[in-house]
Protein backbone atom coordinates (compact mmCIF):
# COMPACT_ATOMS: atom_id res chain seq x y z
CA UNK A 1 0.00 0.00 0.00
CA UNK A 2 1.08 3.50 -0.50
CA UNK A 3 0.28 5.97 1.59
CA UNK A 4 0.58 10.00 1.43
CA UNK A 5 1.00 11.84 4.61
CA UNK A 6 0.34 15.63 4.53
CA UNK A 7 1.47 17.94 7.17
CA UNK A 8 4.15 14.87 7.77
CA UNK A 9 6.72 16.75 10.24
CA UNK A 10 3.70 17.93 12.57
CA UNK A 11 2.95 15.86 16.05
CA UNK A 12 0.13 13.78 14.34
CA UNK A 13 2.01 13.31 11.13
CA UNK A 14 5.19 12.37 12.83
CA UNK A 15 3.38 9.79 15.39
CA UNK A 16 1.64 8.03 12.45
CA UNK A 17 4.59 7.55 10.51
CA UNK A 18 6.75 6.30 13.69
CA UNK A 19 3.57 4.31 14.47
CA UNK A 20 3.86 2.19 10.61
CA UNK A 21 7.52 2.16 11.47
CA UNK A 22 7.11 0.56 14.65
CA UNK A 23 4.69 -1.92 13.84
CA UNK A 24 2.99 -1.19 16.90
CA UNK A 25 1.88 1.84 19.17
CA UNK A 26 1.09 2.46 22.74
CA UNK A 27 -2.41 0.98 22.21
CA UNK A 28 -1.25 -2.62 20.39
CA UNK A 29 -0.05 -3.72 17.10
CA UNK A 30 -1.25 -2.19 14.17
CA UNK A 31 -2.74 -4.24 11.15
CA UNK A 32 -0.43 -6.10 8.94
CA UNK A 33 -0.89 -4.65 6.07
CA UNK A 34 1.08 -1.75 6.90
CA UNK A 35 4.20 -3.68 7.04
CA UNK A 36 5.34 -3.22 3.33
CA UNK A 37 3.99 0.15 2.79
CA UNK A 38 5.31 2.57 1.27
CA UNK A 39 5.30 6.35 3.05
CA UNK A 40 5.46 9.33 0.87
CA UNK A 41 5.67 12.35 4.04
CA UNK A 42 5.13 15.32 2.25
CA UNK A 43 5.89 18.71 4.44
CA UNK A 44 4.44 22.01 3.19
CA UNK A 45 7.90 22.35 1.62
CA UNK A 46 7.09 19.89 -0.38
CA UNK A 47 3.29 20.06 -0.90
CA UNK A 48 1.09 23.05 -1.31
CA UNK A 49 -2.03 21.38 -0.73
CA UNK A 50 -3.71 24.58 -1.46
CA UNK A 51 -2.76 24.61 -5.06
CA UNK A 52 -4.90 22.18 -6.97
CA UNK A 53 -2.58 21.97 -10.04
CA UNK A 54 0.29 21.10 -7.88
CA UNK A 55 -1.63 18.53 -5.91
CA UNK A 56 -3.24 16.54 -9.28
CA UNK A 57 0.94 16.25 -10.37
CA UNK A 58 1.77 14.90 -7.12
CA UNK A 59 -0.98 12.44 -7.33
CA UNK A 60 -0.12 11.84 -11.13
CA UNK A 61 3.57 10.64 -10.15
CA UNK A 62 3.00 9.13 -6.71
CA UNK A 63 -0.77 7.13 -7.06
CA UNK A 64 -1.26 7.05 -3.25
CA UNK A 65 -4.09 4.41 -2.57
CA UNK A 66 -4.32 6.01 1.31
CA UNK A 67 -4.15 9.85 1.77
CA UNK A 68 -3.46 10.86 5.61
CA UNK A 69 -4.05 14.77 5.57
CA UNK A 70 -2.41 16.15 9.19
CA UNK A 71 -2.01 19.38 7.18
CA UNK A 72 -3.73 22.42 8.85
CA UNK A 73 -3.26 26.11 9.99
CA UNK A 74 -4.29 25.97 13.81
CA UNK A 75 -3.31 28.74 15.11
CA UNK A 76 -6.89 29.52 16.27
CA UNK A 77 -6.48 33.07 17.14
CA UNK A 78 -4.00 34.21 13.83
CA UNK A 79 -6.92 32.10 11.91
CA UNK A 80 -9.05 35.63 12.93
CA UNK A 81 -6.52 37.93 11.79
CA UNK A 82 -5.67 36.32 8.10
CA UNK A 83 -8.85 34.55 7.57
CA UNK A 84 -8.14 33.95 3.51
CA UNK A 85 -5.29 31.80 4.75
CA UNK A 86 -6.99 29.83 7.07
CA UNK A 87 -9.80 28.98 4.13
CA UNK A 88 -7.25 28.05 1.67
CA UNK A 89 -5.76 25.81 4.14
CA UNK A 90 -8.36 24.23 6.16
CA UNK A 91 -11.11 23.90 3.24
CA UNK A 92 -9.39 24.14 -0.20
CA UNK A 93 -6.46 21.84 1.14
CA UNK A 94 -8.79 19.51 2.36
CA UNK A 95 -11.15 20.00 -1.14
CA UNK A 96 -8.14 19.55 -3.28
CA UNK A 97 -6.89 15.71 -1.76
CA UNK A 98 -10.55 15.05 -1.98
CA UNK A 99 -10.86 15.59 -5.84
CA UNK A 100 -7.60 13.86 -6.16
CA UNK A 101 -8.35 11.10 -3.81
CA UNK A 102 -11.23 10.45 -6.34
CA UNK A 103 -9.61 10.61 -8.97
CA UNK A 104 -7.13 7.82 -7.80
CA UNK A 105 -9.84 5.85 -6.12
CA UNK A 106 -8.07 6.12 -2.76
CA UNK A 107 -9.50 6.76 0.89
CA UNK A 108 -8.88 10.17 2.17
CA UNK A 109 -8.51 10.55 6.05
CA UNK A 110 -9.47 14.21 6.59
CA UNK A 111 -8.66 15.61 10.60
CA UNK A 112 -11.26 17.96 11.87
CA UNK A 113 -11.96 19.82 15.34
CA UNK A 114 -14.27 19.80 18.05
CA UNK A 115 -14.29 23.55 17.29
CA UNK A 116 -17.40 22.77 14.64
CA UNK A 117 -19.84 22.96 17.45
CA UNK A 118 -20.69 26.31 19.02
CA UNK A 119 -20.20 25.03 22.83
CA UNK A 120 -23.52 26.23 24.39
CA UNK A 121 -24.52 22.66 25.53
CA UNK A 122 -23.70 20.55 28.44
CA UNK A 123 -23.14 16.94 27.18
CA UNK A 124 -21.02 15.55 24.85
CA UNK A 125 -21.83 16.13 20.97
CA UNK A 126 -22.17 13.16 18.95
CA UNK A 127 -21.34 12.65 15.67
CA UNK A 128 -24.57 13.82 14.14
CA UNK A 129 -25.05 16.73 16.20
CA UNK A 130 -25.75 20.24 14.57
CA UNK A 131 -22.60 22.03 13.71
CA UNK A 132 -21.98 25.41 14.06
CA UNK A 133 -18.93 27.23 14.92
CA UNK A 134 -17.86 30.36 16.94
CA UNK A 135 -14.28 30.94 15.30
CA UNK A 136 -12.54 31.33 11.89
CA UNK A 137 -10.70 28.54 12.14
CA UNK A 138 -13.83 25.93 13.16
CA UNK A 139 -15.71 27.57 10.42
CA UNK A 140 -12.87 26.81 7.69
CA UNK A 141 -12.44 23.43 9.60
CA UNK A 142 -16.31 22.87 8.88
CA UNK A 143 -16.26 23.88 5.04
CA UNK A 144 -12.88 21.46 4.87
CA UNK A 145 -15.31 18.55 6.28
CA UNK A 146 -17.92 19.79 3.74
CA UNK A 147 -15.68 19.27 0.67
CA UNK A 148 -14.22 16.13 1.52
CA UNK A 149 -18.17 14.60 1.29
CA UNK A 150 -18.76 16.14 -1.28
CA UNK A 151 -15.95 15.68 -3.65
CA UNK A 152 -14.79 12.17 -2.02
CA UNK A 153 -17.27 9.00 -1.53
CA UNK A 154 -13.84 7.15 0.46
CA UNK A 155 -13.52 9.08 3.66
CA UNK A 156 -12.54 8.90 7.07
CA UNK A 157 -13.36 12.83 8.65
CA UNK A 158 -11.53 12.25 12.48
CA UNK A 159 -12.88 15.19 14.49
CA UNK A 160 -10.46 15.70 17.36
CA UNK A 161 -9.69 17.90 20.76
CA UNK A 162 -6.73 19.21 22.28
CA UNK A 163 -4.21 17.60 20.09
CA UNK A 164 -1.11 16.94 22.13
CA UNK A 165 2.09 15.10 20.64
CA UNK A 166 6.11 14.63 21.03
CA UNK A 167 6.61 16.82 17.37
CA UNK A 168 5.80 20.60 17.40
CA UNK A 169 4.08 22.69 20.34
CA UNK A 170 1.49 22.34 22.03
CA UNK A 171 -0.55 22.81 25.33
CA UNK A 172 1.24 19.98 27.48
CA UNK A 173 5.02 21.70 26.36
CA UNK A 174 3.97 25.02 27.24
CA UNK A 175 2.42 24.44 30.43
CA UNK A 176 5.58 22.42 31.25
CA UNK A 177 8.10 25.21 30.16
CA UNK A 178 6.03 28.11 31.73
CA UNK A 179 5.48 26.05 35.18
CA UNK A 180 9.35 26.15 35.52
CA UNK A 181 10.44 29.57 34.36
CA UNK A 182 7.44 31.62 36.13
CA UNK A 183 6.11 29.07 39.41
CA UNK A 184 2.62 30.45 38.55
CA UNK A 185 0.44 30.12 36.22
CA UNK A 186 -3.28 31.54 35.28
CA UNK A 187 -5.62 28.99 33.14
CA UNK A 188 -9.26 29.55 31.86
CA UNK A 189 -11.36 27.73 34.14
CA UNK A 190 -14.77 27.95 32.00
CA UNK A 191 -13.91 26.03 28.70
CA UNK A 192 -14.31 22.46 29.10
CA UNK A 193 -12.96 19.40 26.09
CA UNK A 194 -11.20 16.49 26.03
CA UNK A 195 -6.93 16.31 25.70
CA UNK A 196 -5.93 13.94 23.09
CA UNK A 197 -2.64 12.05 22.87
CA UNK A 198 -1.49 12.30 19.46
CA UNK A 199 -0.38 8.18 19.73
CA UNK A 200 -3.76 7.48 20.40
CA UNK A 201 -5.67 9.37 17.42
CA UNK A 202 -2.76 8.26 15.21
CA UNK A 203 -3.59 4.43 16.17
CA UNK A 204 -7.42 5.08 15.36
CA UNK A 205 -6.53 6.89 12.67
CA UNK A 206 -4.57 3.23 11.09
CA UNK A 207 -7.06 1.18 12.44
CA UNK A 208 -9.83 2.63 10.35
CA UNK A 209 -7.98 3.36 7.33
CA UNK A 210 -7.60 -0.36 6.52
CA UNK A 211 -11.62 -0.35 6.81
CA UNK A 212 -14.47 0.34 5.05
CA UNK A 213 -16.20 2.01 7.60
CA UNK A 214 -16.36 5.57 5.58
CA UNK A 215 -18.22 8.24 7.43
CA UNK A 216 -17.31 11.00 10.65
CA UNK A 217 -16.17 10.15 13.82
CA UNK A 218 -15.20 11.31 17.15
CA UNK A 219 -11.80 10.75 18.84
CA UNK A 220 -10.68 12.38 21.69
CA UNK A 221 -9.03 11.07 25.21
CA UNK A 222 -11.71 9.82 27.32
CA UNK A 223 -13.19 11.76 30.05
CA UNK A 224 -13.32 15.63 30.07
CA UNK A 225 -11.41 19.21 32.38
CA UNK A 226 -10.71 22.37 31.73
CA UNK A 227 -7.71 23.88 30.59
CA UNK A 228 -6.97 24.46 34.04
CA UNK A 229 -7.82 20.91 35.13
CA UNK A 230 -5.46 19.87 32.29
CA UNK A 231 -2.99 22.35 33.65
CA UNK A 232 -2.88 21.54 36.87
CA UNK A 233 -2.74 17.35 35.58
CA UNK A 234 0.41 18.54 33.74
CA UNK A 235 2.72 20.46 36.63
CA UNK A 236 1.37 17.37 39.05
CA UNK A 237 2.43 14.74 36.15
CA UNK A 238 5.75 16.94 35.48
CA UNK A 239 6.64 16.82 38.93
CA UNK A 240 7.33 20.78 38.61
CA UNK A 241 6.77 23.02 41.70
CA UNK A 242 4.34 25.71 40.16
CA UNK A 243 1.01 27.31 41.57
CA UNK A 244 -1.96 26.92 38.89
CA UNK A 245 -4.85 29.81 39.47
CA UNK A 246 -8.52 29.80 37.46
CA UNK A 247 -9.18 32.56 35.39
CA UNK A 248 -12.31 32.98 32.95
CA UNK A 249 -12.44 33.25 29.52
CA UNK A 250 -12.70 37.23 29.11
CA UNK A 251 -10.08 37.87 31.47
CA UNK A 252 -7.46 36.21 28.98
CA UNK A 253 -8.82 38.50 26.05
CA UNK A 254 -8.70 36.23 22.75
CA UNK A 255 -9.41 37.63 19.05
CA UNK A 256 -11.00 34.22 18.99
CA UNK A 257 -14.10 32.83 21.06
CA UNK A 258 -13.70 29.65 21.49
CA UNK A 259 -16.56 27.13 22.66
CA UNK A 260 -17.47 26.50 26.21
CA UNK A 261 -18.00 23.13 26.18
CA UNK A 262 -16.68 21.27 23.13
CA UNK A 263 -16.71 17.57 24.87
CA UNK A 264 -17.00 14.95 21.75
CA UNK A 265 -18.42 11.39 22.15
CA UNK A 266 -17.04 8.56 20.64
CA UNK A 267 -19.93 6.82 19.87
CA UNK A 268 -19.15 5.83 15.90
CA UNK A 269 -15.76 4.05 17.26
CA UNK A 270 -17.61 2.16 19.38
CA UNK A 271 -20.37 0.83 16.86
CA UNK A 272 -17.65 0.27 14.45
CA UNK A 273 -13.67 -0.69 15.12
CA UNK A 274 -14.03 -0.01 19.01
CA UNK A 275 -13.20 2.96 21.04
CA UNK A 276 -9.94 2.23 22.52
CA UNK A 277 -8.74 6.15 23.48
CA UNK A 278 -7.53 6.00 26.61
CA UNK A 279 -8.47 8.17 29.42
CA UNK A 280 -6.95 11.67 29.49
CA UNK A 281 -5.04 11.28 32.71
CA UNK A 282 -3.67 8.13 31.88
CA UNK A 283 -2.39 9.12 28.10
CA UNK A 284 -0.96 12.42 29.34
CA UNK A 285 0.91 10.71 32.33
CA UNK A 286 2.59 8.20 29.82
CA UNK A 287 3.05 11.09 27.78
CA UNK A 288 5.04 13.59 30.48
CA UNK A 289 7.34 10.46 31.06
CA UNK A 290 7.93 10.15 27.86
CA UNK A 291 9.11 13.82 27.30
CA UNK A 292 11.17 13.78 30.69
Amino acid sequence: MKILITGAKGQLGSQIINIINNGQSELGNIDSVYNNCEIMALDVDELDITNLNKCKTVAKELKPELIINCAAYTNVDNCEKQEDLAFKINALGARNLAIIAEELGAKLVQVSTDYVFAGNGNEPYKEYDITNPLSVYGKSKLLGENYVREFCSRYFILRTAWLYGLNGSNFVKTIMKAAKEKGELKVVNDQRGNPTYAEDLAHHILALAVTEEYGIYHCTGQGECSWYDFAKAIVEYSNIPCKVEPITSEQLDRAAKRPSYSSLDNMMLRCTIGNNMRDWKEALEKFICKVK
